[in-house]
């Protein structure tokens, strides 16, 4: 019995923090919906030729447009890489596109407060540059060029469909014209749906997971784990074990959120919630993609490189935000008790979920249901998607 009702308390804290965050998400993802109407996908590979800071700038702002699912953002990676794009663009692309977009930075203005939206959008770059540099030193051509023959065998990974449809708006006219025209409403809501389609097991694993976390683990065995005792141990310690915590969580891109706000609460340094954040690219399953992807020998690269990235933008950022004085005091994430009242949060989550709803049926009456058996497929399957505007 006691069992039971331990479970059942996981899940009610679950269910109050996803009502906590439905509106945001709803929000974010409209938002990314809206920008990847517009943003076409075709010769993104030849903007890409090199790793200078300038291919790796365009490389950013491309993958932040691109706003896709971890796993999805991995597989167009790869497909950038067999169209002629330099590794380590291709790779600043998908780290832009997990982890400097719109939806991400919602939620965790939310839920944890401004401070970490503003250390996402400083600490996404950073991981970028130390990326760049531990690949120019590690990095030799012999390793480069097995990694694209192991990626042009095309094996499958997954969302393969996902990351290789372009919905985008076809066309003339400004990007207003288009978004605001019936394509393009149909392109916005295919975006949408199917980045929600790609996301919500992640979601659904990362409140979860934050739900047991919140109920089950002592607040003190949490702070004695992350070294409360001791700050500047603490701050050591945090950008280490962030990235560590988010591999074995297995949960990746905004559904690690809610965990990343269980952590911070139980005392992890802020440096350690940034490397924890941006870990969503090293989690297992995607490591075994990596493998198929690129081979063994690459795989343990990235693995390697992408860690030392995440923990030294985060202790970048600890060290920044604190000279400026702008980490929080105060460990207050929002995490609801459970119990769901009459507020501002409510009858906005009424209102986007309306909205939501008006995205899915759009989606739904202009053929969207092939688009979905295909998302998961190759990318072959997704090179002419049969999908009305």
């Amino acid at each position: 019995m006691q069992a039971i009702h331990a479970i059942l308390h996981a899940l009610q804290l679950a269910f109050a923090m996803a009502w906590q965050i439905t509106w945001p998400l709803i929000l974010g993802f409209g938002l990314s919906a809206a920008i990847q109407a517009v943003v076409r996908k075709d010769g993104v590979s030849k903007l890409l030729p090199d790793d200078r800071p300038k291919s790796l700038a365009v490389a950013a702002g491309l993958g932040i447009a691109s706003s896709s699912c971890s796993y999805a953002a991995v597989a167009l990676a790869r497909a950038l890489f067999r169209k002629g794009a330099n590794f380590t663009a291709a790779m600043a692309f998908e780290i832009a596109s997990t982890n400097l977009v719109i939806e991400l930075g919602i939620i965790l203005a939310l839920v944890l407060g401004w401070q970490f939206t503003l250390a996402e959008f400083v600490g996404g770059p950073l991981m970028i540059i130390i990326l760049a540099l531990l690949f120019r030193l590690w990095l030799r051509k012999e390793i480069v060029v097995a990694a694209r023959e192991q990626a042009d065998k095309g094996i499958a990974g997954s969302m393969e469909g996902h990351a290789a449809m372009d919905m985008s708006v076809q066309g003339e006219g400004s990007a207003w014209r288009r978004l605001f025209s019936g394509a393009g409403f149909t392109s916005t809501s295919t975006f949408f749906v199917m980045d929600w389609a790609a996301v919500w097991k992640d979601i659904v694993g990362g409140l979860l997971i934050a739900g047991a976390f919140a109920a089950w683990v002592p607040m003190m065995w949490l702070q004695d784990f992350f070294l409360t005792d001791n700050p500047i141990l603490s701050k050591i310690w945090g950008p280490i074990v962030g990235p560590f915590v988010a591999m074995i969580s297995f949960v990746c891109s905004v559904g690690n959120v809610p965990l990343a706000a269980v952590l911070w609460n139980g005392g992890i340094s802020f440096g350690g919630v940034i490397s924890f954040i941006f870990a969503d690219l090293i989690i297992i399953p995607i490591l075994l993609i990596y493998r198929r992807y690129y081979g063994t020998k690459m795989m343990i690269r990235i693995f390697i490189c992408f860690y030392i990235a995440m923990a030294g933008a985060g202790y970048i950022i600890e060290i920044l935000f604190g000279l400026l004085g702008i980490i929080p005091t105060e460990r207050n994430a929002t995490i609801t008790d459970g119990v769901i009242s009459w507020n501002y949060t409510t009858y906005l989550n009424i209102l986007f979920l309306l909205i939501a709803a008006a995205f899915i049926w759009r989606f739904f009456t202009t053929g969207g249901m092939a688009m979905l058996r295909m998302m998961g497929g190759s990318p072959e399957m997704a090179d002419e998607p049969s999908h009305d505007h």
